[in-house]
């Protein structure tokens, strides 16, 4: 068996008065036909980044209308994280692929965890490259099978995209974030379905300013002065050595501003270490840089902290997929300025909901033009947040995946 992953119990009707009425019903009646069916989950891993994060949420959202729904996680090693992580980052366009040895590593793995994989399920959800080898290896073990992918396809190297597509094309159903991520040749049903927070998560529920600050304290920071802040993970395509550069010239503005870098390590990210050890380096022991991640005791509380008490929150990232990190932000009301790449320009209208920037320099302007005019940041904050209550709250999500499957079901 797989591992099996305990995810507690949430109820759609505590969304009701965030999301209202009329979508909670839509999924309450998607959800009737749907009564009993036997849905799995499969994911590398059970805790850090979004994938996770999202699952903890549907899974048991997916249990209360009525689903008989798993969610499990595949056996891996550090030769198969390792080889999967460089399948990661040449799939969103980094120039080194697997070499054939890693290539067998995936494969064997992937035939490991398809033995492992029960049988009788009505649907079986494959997230992300690690196990996609999943379907062509045991088809017979699910009726209907999705692959769900996370990360940004738009320029993948191309050598590694020509191994890894066989094994997707014969996915009957895929889902991207966004219709630029597909594929050329896959030959299923593609729907386009960007994911969502979970507005009642401790990451994510209303904090006092007076609490968000008394934790924000405890890590050092200055709270009478101001704060950037970037969560994510530390990895080369979120940029942090760049985030610090644009600090460092929102410094010469104002020398009292402070900037934090909060991340999460997570077990499927075995060069996360080296990245978060290359940000200390670039800091070079500037004590307004605080370098944090969840072994410094950094959990959902601590990210909603520090997300709540910014004057800027920032995600320059250089490849997206979506920028969960990004909802999370505007979600807290608080002027955001982002990448202009893959997820971002989603959620954020360049001017309205946030600023796009596509430098280090264009993101220091739009920091200094935020702490300069704080009523412009609060406009940005509270348009910013009606979109995403809009657009990307869980609830949406769960309906987007049950209108998938009752079309499944009709097939």
């Amino acid at each position: 068996m797989l591992q099996p992953v305990a995810v507690g119990s949430k109820q759609l009707a505590d969304y009701t008065h965030i999301c209202g009425r009329e979508l909670i019903a839509e999924v309450r009646e998607l959800a009737e036909p749907l009564q009993g069916s036997r849905v799995v989950h499969v994911s590398a891993t059970a805790f850090g980044g979004g994938v996770s994060e999202i699952l903890y949420t549907l899974v048991p959202l997916m249990r209360d209308v009525g689903l008989d729904c798993e969610w499990q996680v595949i056996y891996g090693r550090e030769e198969f994280f390792n080889a999967t992580k460089l399948l990661h980052n040449a799939l969103q366009g980094a120039p080194q692929d697997l070499d054939d040895e890693q290539w067998m590593t995936w494969q064997q793995y992937n035939e490991m965890n398809a033995r492992e994989l029960s049988g009788g399920w009505d649907v079986c959800l494959i997230h992300d490259p690690q196990p996609a080898a999943m379907f062509r290896l045991v088809p017979e073990k699910a009726k209907g099978w999705l692959w769900r992918c996370h990360i940004d396809l738009s320029t993948p190297n191309e050598q590694t995209m020509g191994r890894l597509l066989p094994y997707l094309q014969e996915y009957p159903e895929a889902l991207f974030h966004m219709r630029e991520y597909v594929p050329q040749g896959m030959k299923g049903k593609v729907h386009v379905v960007p994911p969502a927070i979970d507005p009642l998560t401790p990451k994510n529920m209303a904090l006092s300013p007076e609490d968000a600050a008394f934790v924000c304290s405890q890590f050092g920071i200055d709270v009478d002065r101001p704060l950037m802040c970037q969560v994510s993970r530390f990895d080369p395509w979120k940029d942090p050595l760049g985030v610090i550069d644009a600090y460092r010239l929102v410094k010469e503005t104002f020398p009292a501003v402070q900037l934090a870098l909060v991340g999460s390590m997570a077990s499927d990210d075995p060069e996360g270490w080296d990245y978060f050890n290359a940000t200390i380096a670039h800091a070079d022991g500037d004590p307004d840089i605080h370098i944090l991640n969840n072994f410094n005791n950094v959990g959902a509380i601590e990210v909603n902290a520090f997300q709540s008490h910014s004057d800027v929150m920032v995600q320059k990232s250089t490849r997206e997929g979506f920028g969960l990190t990004v909802t999370e932000g505007i979600w807290k009301a608080r002027p955001f300025v982002g990448g202009s790449v893959g997820g971002i320009p989603l959620q954020i209208e360049d001017g309205v909901t946030g600023f796009l920037v596509s430098s280090a320099e264009q993101c220091a302007e739009r920091a200094v033009e935020i702490l300069e005019d704080p009523a412009l940041g609060k406009f940005l904050g509270r348009r910013g947040k009606e979109h995403v209550r809009a657009q990307f709250l869980s609830p949406r999500y769960l309906r987007d995946y049950l209108l998938i499957f009752n079309a499944l079901r009709e097939a």
